[in-house]
């Protein structure tokens, strides 16, 4: 991972100086990386760095699994949540709060090997699976937990690429001083999208939610929301159509299955219209279901053997991150124990 020299640990190796994001990076590089050809071989490989993927990893640490992960980044969809409310052992936390716990927790407390790459090809092995990164280095593996999460869902509409960080975004951003005083739309029915709007409350003049179905967010959420007094409420409707010069500046909504549209002038559009399942990197190996969600058993098992699968990519009841915490801790724990029943199947034909 990335590593800014003010806050790394250093170490000298041949008159070079090296920085590391960990006591764990360091130890390993000088007591195993020096004069040695990198590893390529681990019993378990964690793909994905959200909540089910970084919790897989600190507890694969904690049962002294022989493990490996990779991810593009740490965090996944938990770094775009700004409000997560009743999270065990906090009334309220950020999401880059928690993912900063998560990310000290596994690099410093529980230390595993991990690299900052995308996965690209995940191949099934006559003993495991091999694993090819964007740079197309290999590793292979025993098990393999996916933990790929989901991205967020597009409009599909003419324009909304060309108006993405120019009045047009998907759930929250960190400056919201843009909209100071004027008036925005929030597309969207579920939590998300009424934490955006809670968001906005204090700063936008007059906020427009904007839903094609009637609003599937937590009672009490909906509750406050009803509370907030500049807020117009558009359920079962759709964004049609986005304008603008340079920036946006309008929106047209319609009503489903009519044909009346109403124009909108906003100088803001945040987009929280749900999730897709990251699942095409195993779409081949494991059985999905209808939303690509790969579908897998109480131990977080899929179709494929030694392939196990955790968190919102999967087809677990609740997308929520400590349903997808513990989807990764389950995760691990089957995984170390398919290997040892592995182990114990060798020994006795031996």
């Amino acid at each position: 991972m990335d590593v800014r020299e003010e806050d790394a640990i250093t170490a000298e190796c041949d008159g070079v100086t090296y920085y590391f994001c960990s006591i764990g990076c360091k130890d390993k590089f000088l007591t195993e990386q020096t004069c040695k050809l990198p590893r390529t071989s681990y019993d378990l490989i964690i793909i994905g760095g959200g909540p089910a993927g970084l919790t897989a990893a600190v507890y694969a640490s904690t049962l002294k699994m022989d493990a490996f992960i990779i991810t593009r980044d740490l965090g996944g969809q938990a770094v775009h949540s700004t409000k997560i409310e009743n999270y065990l052992g906090f009334d309220f936390i950020t999401g880059p709060e928690l993912v900063e716990k998560f990310q000290y927790q596994l690099l410093h407390s529980q230390y595993i090997d991990h690299l900052m790459s995308d996965v690209e090809k995940i191949e099934s092995l006559e003993d495991g699976f091999q694993v090819t990164t964007a740079e197309l280095k290999t590793y292979t593996a025993k098990t393999v937990i996916v933990a790929t999460g989901m991205t967020r869902r597009r409009l599909d509409i003419d324009g909304e690429e060309r108006f993405q960080r120019k009045g047009l975004f998907y759930g929250n951003i960190q400056d919201l001083s843009f909209v100071q005083g004027e008036d925005v739309a929030v597309v969207g029915g579920g939590n998300s999208a009424l934490q955006i709007v809670e968001n906005l409350n204090v700063l936008a003049r007059k906020i427009y939610l904007i839903s094609d179905t009637t609003l599937v967010a937590d009672p009490a959420v909906i509750d406050r929301v009803s509370q907030i007094g500049n807020v117009s409420r558009y359920e079962g409707y759709k964004v049609v159509e986005l304008a603008g010069e340079t920036t946006l500046s309008r929106i047209t909504i319609r009503e489903m299955a009519k044909a009346q549209t109403i124009p909108l002038s906003v100088k803001g559009l945040f987009i929280a219209i749900g999730l897709r399942p990251n699942s095409s990197l195993v779409a081949p190996l494991v059985a999905v279901n209808e939303q690509g969600e790969i579908m897998v058993g109480p131990d977080c098992s899929t179709s494929r053997e030694g392939l196990f699968a955790a968190g919102d990519v999967t087809d677990a009841f609740g997308k929520r991150i400590i349903i997808a915490s513990g989807e990764g801790a389950k995760a691990a724990m089957a995984a170390r124990q398919f290997i040892l029943a592995k182990r114990k199947i060798k020994k006795a034909g031996s």
